[in-house]
């Protein structure tokens, strides 16, 4: 960290906290015109405000289980608590481990002027992760997930990890790679990597995919069951004391593209799920965890969909439908809301789990007056995808070129835009839409797939057929807890290789030369739903703030 103190006008103003050392050392600065400092010094420490405290409670490579191999889980994102007394001293925390990066092993550099630097493979874990093996891989795998664990604050108020604790457990990307030995595709020997063996804590998956896709089409030949949770990035905690964890960026390490029966096209040549036998239509879910009851298995709840999942913010109101929020945190990706068949009793009650699996699962569609649309994701659903004219017009009227020539992506089909496979995705652009937009349009879904669990496995590119609007990376998700607005912070409104943000909506350009003007930056938006009980299918919307040049807002407001 470098300790520089910002040029924010509130420091001519206000006084500021400028660190000066470790361990919350520093000093306050009184205001004044000039913000800048004479000098600095680079501190290896995480700097806070004076008001709060911070210490290291957990870190990567600890061994706080009670088998000795097990560690804690590389690069932190997610974290919940489950509290086991009022005074909240006394608990399960949550970690999730996103991805696996450099410098845990030379083969994750990602610039060549890394060569020769140390890596922490050997540092931290004792073990050689330089060699693309079957054992390097697995680690990697086994390094995200998530950990559990429990602390209890000490004698100081500070919490600590009760090490070895029966509880404590790891739930990684390999959890359950024992079940290999069950198949007759050739990977009935892949059942360990390294020194380690592979165990029976393989996960399920709930809803119309488990039943009609894992099950029903059965391409692995395991059914539900299911080899590890990974690529976890946000989440959300629910009132009946369990934990979703998203699993995002699972492309690459696993096959994202499928067929019209929901089922993978084939194995990415040389992945990570190519190596042990992953299927791609496993992975992207939101996976439901109780900390507490260990003998539950984790679940993977289909009828939220199948995306690159950030988080989820839940509506919960006794006799009412169960409500979530989320976003697919891609370039392009889109919001959604998944409505439960059933109706909440009790919040607390863990019987809200099932909720989860049965209901009818929306993308947006908001449109540039401020009003909103919430399309549902079933079989009778028309498809109307927005045209890449559509999408880019703003840009167009503003600079002539779009960037990406304002790509969508639609399934690709035999018979379909002049296609000859089924199966994956194909860009429709500025380019190509006049001749291929046609054959995707005045159908519906079940015109592309083969049942509602595969629709719900191929979630994206469904919603971009039937005219779900692409965004600008939805990330963090909430819920106001009394008036029920929900935010959403979009981060990123650049074009992307996925698709292309609808510039109606988002700024996806800078259009002129003036400093203050908006960039394709975030911004933080505002829905509110126009049903009472917010299972309606029409909201409002408008933008909240953006970031991070201030500037006038540019899109619809109203009173909400």
């Amino acid at each position: 960290m470098v300790a520089l103190r910002s040029g924010l006008p509130i420091y001519t103003t206000k006084e500021s906290f400028l660190p000066t050392g470790l361990n919350g050392e520093g000093t306050f600065v009184p205001a004044s015109a000039n913000t800048r400092l004479a000098s600095y010094e680079v501190l290896d420490d995480v700097a806070v405000p004076p008001e709060y405290e911070r210490y290291i409670i957990l870190r990567w490579g600890d061994r706080v289980f009670p088998d000795p191999e097990d560690y804690v889980g590389y690069n932190c994102d997610f974290t919940a608590f489950i509290t086991f007394n009022r005074a909240f001293s006394d608990g399960l925390l949550w970690v999730n481990h996103e991805y696996v990066s450099y410098p845990l092993s030379e083969l994750l550099a990602f610039a060549d002027d890394l060569a020769g630097f140390p890596t922490t493979d050997r540092l931290v874990l004792n073990q050689d992760l330089s060699s693309p093996t079957r054992a390097t891989l697995g680690e990697f795998m086994y390094n995200q997930g998530g950990s559990i664990v429990r602390i209890t604050k000490n004698a100081e108020g500070n919490f600590v990890v009760r090490q070895n604790a029966q509880i404590n457990r790891r739930i990684h990307g390999l959890s359950g790679l024992g079940i290999n030995s069950d198949r007759t595709d050739g990977y009935e020997n892949v059942t360990s990597w390294g020194s380690r063996q592979g165990d029976d804590n393989y996960l399920v998956g709930t809803g119309l995919a488990a039943t009609q896709v894992f099950e029903g089409v059965n391409s692995d030949g395991l059914g539900n069951r299911i080899i590890g949770t990974a690529y976890n990035c946000s989440g959300g905690q629910t009132p009946w004391r369990t934990i979703l964890t998203a699993e995002e960026n699972f492309q690459g390490p696993v096959q994202e593209d499928v067929k019209p029966d929901g089922t993978q096209t084939e194995y990415d040549e040389g992945s990570i799920g190519e190596e042990f036998g992953l299927v791609g239509e496993k992975y992207g879910w939101m996976v439901e965890i109780d900390l507490v009851r260990r003998e539950v298995r984790p679940k993977k709840h289909t009828a939220l969909g199948r995306y690159r999942h950030e988080n989820i913010a839940f509506r919960v109101e006794p006799g009412q439908p169960l409500i979530c929020y989320m976003g697919d945190d891609r370039r392009g990706g889109h919001t959604w809301k998944f409505v439960s068949n059933g109706t909440v009793s009790d919040p607390r009650s863990r019987d809200n789990s099932s909720l989860l699996e049965d209901g009818t699962l929306y993308v947006a569609r908001f449109n540039p007056n401020g009003t909103g649309e919430w399309i549902p994701l079933t079989l009778d659903t028309p498809t109307n995808p927005i045209p890449p004219s559509v999408l880019a017009s703003v840009e167009l009227s503003q600079l002539g070129e779009a960037q990406r020539d304002g790509r969508t992506r639609l399934p690709k089909r035999n018979g379909i835009g002049g296609e000859t496979e089924d199966g994956g995705s194909l860009i429709v652009d500025l380019t190509n839409q006049n001749a291929v937009l046609g054959d995707y349009e005045g159908k519906t879904l079940a015109d592309f797939y083969d049942s509602q669990g595969a629709v719900l496995v191929d979630a994206f590119l469904a919603g971009n057929l039937v005219g779900g609007t692409p965004t600008a990376r939805p990330e963090d998700i909430e819920v106001h807890p009394t008036t029920n607005e929900v935010f959403i912070a979009y981060t990123d409104s650049r074009a992307g290789g996925d698709r292309y943000p609808d510039s109606r909506i988002f700024v996806v350009a800078k259009y002129d030369t003036n400093v203050r003007s908006t960039q394709q930056t975030g911004g933080l938006y505002k829905i509110v739903e126009q049903s009472s009980d917010g299972t309606g299918t029409t909201f409002r919307w408008q933008p909240f703030a953006y970031g991070p040049v201030r500037c006038e807002m540019t899109g619809p407001t109203f009173a909400g």
